[in-house]
């Protein structure tokens, strides 16, 4: 029976560290996971070695046990001794329960040479946490604004999520518990929402700033005045002085989106006007104009 080199399975030396013992399971664990793989009976034979493999290498007793034990079935194996004749009692060393050593029955490799099904410990089969899941799903900038609730269907179950105030496109909202199953006993994935905002008719959002493009009437401009400006709040009365030039951009400071992070503090709302020159002038206009003009010019 060929000897299960559980190193060479996780693809580690076998002075590898702890850390890195588990960042190759990991890694593996992805690679070969059966959401990725549905139906593939290799994939499964795969993973079933990968995670037998870390039940030793990834507990420090297991893998010292392991590494002594080992070392000693390859010499035997090297003189051409046969493997359900090893005698694991050599030097001094004796090991009376591998249900203690190994937790649980493993691989043929296991039971064949050491007569029989260990006596404790859970039955070895795969374990592993379900993938976490994203789901796309689109929100007003109000939404975003103001927070929400979104009730939607997965797999026949309703479910209500809160989304909270100052999401932004890319945010991601996690719901525990509810991605790909488990496998085992092991717990499901989480689910992802990943937000993505609406463009708004009115609003232009860059980071946790709005922008808004206003007209004002051309009198406005010149004399100053006030200009009613919408928020998301409701509106505001902004002032525009004397002389106002197309373009100008005036900074309402906080009545902007609220931070994610920090709902209490808020970006701003930046207010571009430009001035709407008059049309369907009468003959008095007109004139009125044409005085203005030679005025200017004198």
């Amino acid at each position: 029976m060929e000897y299960k080199d559980y190193y060479k399975t996780l693809g580690v030396s076998k002075t590898a560290s702890a850390s890195d013992i588990k960042r190759a399971y990991r890694k593996l664990a992805r690679e070969h996971h059966p959401d990725r793989h549905s139906g593939d009976k290799k994939a499964e034979d795969r993973i079933k070695e990968i995670n037998e493999a870390y039940e030793v290498l990834g507990d420090p007793e297991k893998r010292r046990k392991y590494d002594q034990l080992g070392s000693r079935y390859q010499e035997w194996q090297r003189m051409g001794g046969d493997p359900r004749g090893f005698n694991w009692g050599r030097s001094g060393t004796r090991v009376e329960d591998l249900g203690d050593l190994f937790g649980g029955g493993f691989s043929d490799f296991f039971t064949s040479i050491f007569g029989g099904e260990p006596t404790r410990g859970r039955r070895a089969g795969v374990r592993m946490r379900g993938q976490d899941v994203e789901q796309n799903v689109e929100v007003s900038l109000e939404e975003a604004y103001r927070g929400a609730k979104l009730t939607f269907e997965k797999n026949g179950k309703s479910l209500e999520v809160k989304i909270p105030v100052g999401v932004k496109t890319g945010s991601k909202v996690r719901v525990a518990g509810e991605g790909g199953a488990g496998l085992g006993d092991a717990p499901s994935g989480d689910l992802y929402l990943v937000i993505q905002v609406r463009p708004h008719e009115r609003f232009k959002r860059e980071s946790d700033d709005l922008i808004l493009e206003m007209p004002i009437d051309l009198y406005t401009a010149v004399l100053g005045g006030e200009a009613l400006i919408p928020t998301l709040d409701g509106t505001l009365s902004l002032k525009i002085p004397p002389e106002t030039q197309d373009g100008r951009t005036f900074k309402l400071r906080g009545q902007g989106m609220p931070q994610l992070r920090d709902p209490q503090t808020r970006g701003d709302l930046l207010v571009k006007v430009h001035v709407r020159i008059p049309q369907n002038l009468s003959p008095d206009e007109k004139k009125l104009f044409a005085e203005l003009a030679r005025l200017r010019s004198r």
